[in-house]
């Protein structure tokens, strides 16, 4: 067995969170050592595959788009949104209400006295539709990183690898823990198995192959391992019910790795784990014909304009539109009982409307290209939109409706889907454009959306008839289930220490990111007003990297 190593703050996780914890922590003064199973080549973890969307209230950047946003309406959008009804989510609503705080107070000054900056249209995500009271963002929150996960990431590692330079923070890879050390009911350390050197590439499922073991010790230990997401099983048996039946087929929108095995390590030592059965997976999946990791999908940020239909050509109701009621849309096409839902559309709308989620799918904005970004304006479609269009399992591409549904039953094991039906569908749709105002209520929605300055030049075509060859070609794309976000965890008070089940503090032991349901073990209660994902880790990374400080 390798030698312990005495630090005084251990990091489990080299993603963000943890990133961000060593930060805090080395910052204090601290001497930092940080796990991670995965090579260096993983540093910086899911974030950097993310769009790298943050979730900010009343910024400038809605300012300048005649957004009026404050506190107040965040805290009650959040409210509704959650749905806090456990006695257990007193710490989550806690850690909601001070995570909200922040976005409308520290954060944005705080992400740019770190470098980071935002794309100036401020997007609109998950807006509900179930009235005033219901759940999603009365207003565009959601601000794009320029630079998206990569820049939302670097200035950490910049941190970390400065640290690194003063003596003050190590990283050891391939680490991966197995156990963590009690002494007198406190948590001094771990113990693991050391997996072969590996050269895989970032995201690509690496070796397990053991070749040694280890044990370490320190003054605190930071969990910040990620969710469950690239681990079906643990996904399905974790499964609530009220989504309906778990999916039989799904596509993983993050790397095998993230498979929640420290969910578990920590329970063994006494750790409280709730709300397990909150999680965050979209419906808009789609399979990536350029695969990284197994059964690797891409999630496509839809417009409000697609017609969706589940398996046998039924519209979805009202108000499950794309973009408006993520697991309201998941409920309802599970017990449909399928796992696949369609979208019916036009060249106009998949140019204009269709964003891909990811780093590597946003180029222009990854790359922080000015000229390429302008594009999004002019339309046309993103080059790695038009790469799936071309090449995606997904996509059927025809010049006719009865061309178009013929591709798409064959692209299916049963042709469960009827040409009259569908044709009826749409053109009771299309009728609705004879006048500025009509029954339908997607189109009322999609009107709306086009006052906003933000959604009518980059996000929204202008509403046109699905059936005018004019428009064409029509299109289809199958969507899939794809996994995303744990949003329960490892139950923590507001400075990131794990609690036990008698709600009291595991000493020595804190958590951070989604590990520990970005904060409080399910800050988001059972839905997300996204955005909030990359915030929660920098938010919990930070209050318990700089609790783990004072802890030593």
């Amino acid at each position: 067995m390798q030698t312990s190593l005495l630090c005084d703050v251990l990091i489990i996780g080299a993603g963000l969170s943890g990133l961000v914890a060593a930060a805090e922590a080395t910052a204090a003064g601290k001497k930092v050592l940080v796990l991670d199973q995965e090579p260096e080549q993983n540093l910086g973890g899911q974030a950097f595959w993310s769009f790298g969307g943050l979730f900010l209230v009343n910024s400038p950047e809605q300012r300048r788009l005649g957004i009026r946003d404050n506190v107040d309406l965040a805290w009650h959008d959040w409210q509704a949104t959650a749905g806090f009804d456990r006695p257990e989510d007193a710490w989550p609503r806690r850690w909601a209400d001070a995570y909200v705080q922040w976005a409308a107070g520290e954060k944005r000054s705080w992400l740019r006295e770190r470098g980071i900056r935002f794309f100036p249209i401020v997007g609109w995500a998950e807006r509900g539709g179930a009235g005033a009271s219901g759940s999603g963002n009365s207003v565009p929150r959601f601000h794009v990183t320029w630079g998206t996960g990569p820049g939302v990431v670097a200035p950490f590692i910049t941190q970390a690898r400065t640290a690194e330079a003063k003596g003050l923070l190590g990283f050891k890879f391939r680490h991966r823990v197995n156990e963590l050390v009690l002494t007198n009911g406190a948590v001094t350390g771990v113990r693991g198995e050391i997996l072969e050197a590996s050269d895989a590439a970032r995201g690509v499922s690496s070796s397990r192959t053991v070749v040694s073991d280890f044990e370490l010790s320190a003054g605190a230990v930071i969990v910040t391992a990620g969710g469950i997401g690239g681990n079906h099983e643990l996904v399905r048996r974790n499964w609530p019910a009220r989504l309906g039946a778990a999916p039989a087929h799904m596509i993983s929108g993050v790397p095998a790795h993230v498979d929640g095995r420290m969910l578990g390590i920590t329970e063994a030592v006494g750790g409280q784990l709730i709300n397990s059965d909150r999680m965050w997976h979209y419906t808009e999946g789609i399979q990536n014909w350029n695969p990284i990791w197994p059964m690797h999908g891409i999630r496509i940020l839809p417009g409000p304009s697609s017609l969706w239909f589940d398996a046998r050509g039924q519209r979805l109701p009202a108000p499950l539109f794309p973009g408006f009621d993520t697991l309201g849309t998941l409920a309802h096409i599970q017990k449909t009982g399928y796992d696949y839902t369609w979208f019916v559309l036009t060249q106009k709308i998949i140019e204009k409307e269709f964003a891909l989620s990811g780093s590597e799918q946003n180029p222009d904005l990854t790359n922080k290209s000015i000229v390429q970004t302008l594009g999004r304006v002019r339309g046309g479609g993103t080059p790695p939109l038009r790469a799936f269009i071309e090449k995606g399992a997904d996509f059927v591409v025809r010049h006719s409706l009865p061309d178009l549904v013929r591709g798409m039953n064959a692209l299916t094991p049963e042709p469960l889907l009827n040409l009259a039906t569908l044709q009826a569908e749409i053109e009771s749709r299309d009728r609705q454009l004879l006048n500025p105002f009509g029954k339908d209520q997607q189109l009322t929605a999609l009107r709306g959306a086009r006052k906003y300055l933000g959604d009518r030049l980059i996000r929204t075509a202008k509403p046109h008839a699905l059936l005018d060859p004019a428009n064409g070609p029509l299109m289809a794309v199958r969507l899939h289930i794809i996994t995303r976000k744990t949003l329960g965890g490892l139950h923590t008070d507001l400075e990131g220490r794990v609690l036990n089940a008698a709600g009291q503090p595991l000493p020595g032991l804190f958590a951070a990111g989604e590990v520990a349901g970005f904060g409080g073990g399910g800050m988001h209660g059972y839905r997300a007003l996204e955005g909030t994902f990359l915030g929660g880790c920098i938010f919990s990374g930070r209050a318990a990297g700089r609790a783990a400080a004072g802890n030593v």
